[in-house]
């Protein structure tokens, strides 16, 4: 009866980690399959065009050639290759300017022939219109539209997914807000975290230890909304005051927040790893005539390396993946940044605040996706560095 049970247990143990591992590859595999729906859109917005003089020899522009152009910083064609003429802009709301509501007709169904007339006629014209409004395709010189790039995307500058007729889809600064957030808080963390490791294994008595311990895990329990609030009620307020900004959310903002919640982690992994350390080790340093701080430094902390570094790691996972506390205090700009003390946004944070406004199955939807992906990766680079240091040979 009893090898019975327990063929019972082991299969009840062997299906849940199948299942479990079963769950993860489908949670893989949809993400890039949603993902990879971005490289299969137009830039152009769905469902428009545009239209240029017949004439005109430019025959593609990339996404951020259009926005420059929309947004008047071009405003020759020169500038992107075609002709010394001024570029002449048009939206469908400009419809009204050049045309009466009679020649338009009440439901717009002759502003086809008519905007199509103005392009034919108009040199430097560059009109962003629904594709049915061209009601003669041959008369007019539409740009060639072409799908979403992978360098578009990875080497783009800039993100703006709602912008038109284009828009950008760059992940330099979501990537960098990332990077740039959590190498800071590991810089701040790491010192504190090792300090208090250092006092918990080696120095405190049993009794402080003991209140310590419980007091520090506990930190690991609070939600991130309320480290977010903390951050947002004092710290912004004080590197605002300290350092003279126009706003306090900041770069260093979410780095200080992102600290204290690793430090749990960095703590509780580097105390387990240095208490792992053999007595007779320390005891024959101390034989020798070392002190106990000679004792910390030349053998506890080389000999706990390993754990060390992982627990490092592993707040730097923490970090990365950290969405509302950052969300809260970094100022939420999606810009390349050039210092700490500037607004900046990460991949976290852009996913939880645009995700739910994204259109289901469009390259805005896919493209928040695709940053699931990256930070799926830059996790899994960071596990797989713990299993390294991990298994590493003391």
């Amino acid at each position: 009866m009893r090898k019975i049970f327990e063929r019972i247990i082991e299969g009840v143990l062997a299906c849940s980690g199948f299942v479990t591992s079963i769950a993860i590859v489908l949670i893989v595999l949809f993400l890039f399959s949603e993902a990879m729906g971005l490289f299969n859109s137009k830039v152009v917005e769905e469902g428009y065009v545009l239209a240029l003089h017949k004439d005109n020899e430019v025959d593609e522009l990339s996404p951020m050639e259009i926005k420059n152009v929309f947004d008047s910083e071009i405003t020759n064609w020169k500038e992107v290759g075609g002709k010394d003429m001024p570029i002449v802009l048009f939206r469908l709301e400009d419809a009204e300017r050049y045309f009466t509501e009679e020649q338009l007709g009440e439901g717009y169904e002759k502003a086809g022939e008519c905007i199509t007339g103005l392009v034919e006629r108009t040199p430097g014209i560059v009109a962003f219109v629904p594709r049915q409004f061209v009601t003669r395709p041959e008369a007019v010189h539409l740009l060639k539209d072409n799908t979403i790039s992978v360098k578009d995307v990875f080497a783009g500058a800039e993100w703006f997914p709602t912008a038109t007729p284009a828009p950008l889809f760059g992940f330099l600064p979501l990537i960098t807000g990332t990077l740039w957030v959590s190498l800071f808080a590991i810089l701040i963390a790491l010192p504190f975290g090792l300090a208090v490791a250092i006092y918990m294994s080696e120095v405190a008595n049993r009794k402080i230890r003991d209140i310590l311990k419980p007091v520090i895990e506990l930190l690991s329990g609070i939600p991130s909304v309320v480290y977010g609030f903390f951050g947002l009620i004092v710290i912004v307020p004080l590197l605002q005051q300290v350092f003279d900004l126009p706003v306090g959310e900041s770069g260093l903002a979410g780095s200080i927040v992102l600290a204290i919640m690793a430090l749990p982690t960095i703590i509780t992994v580097t105390e387990d790893a240095m208490r792992n350390c053999p007595r007779a080790m320390r005891e024959a340093s101390l034989a020798l005539g070392a002190s106990q701080w000679q004792t910390i430094y030349k053998v506890v902390i080389p000999y706990s390396i390993s754990g060390i570094t992982s627990g490092v790691v592993l707040g730097i996972g923490r970090a990365v993946g950290e969405t509302m506390a950052v969300l809260m205090v970094t100022g939420n700009a999606a810009v390349i940044p050039t210092s700490i003390l500037e607004p900046l946004r990460t991949i976290p944070a852009t996913i939880a605040a645009e995700l739910g406004e994204a259109p289901a199955g469009g390259a805005h939807y896919a493209s928040l996706f695709l940053l699931g992906v990256v930070l799926f990766f830059i996790s899994l680079l960071i596990n797989f560095t713990v299993e390294a240091v991990s298994k590493r040979s003391r």
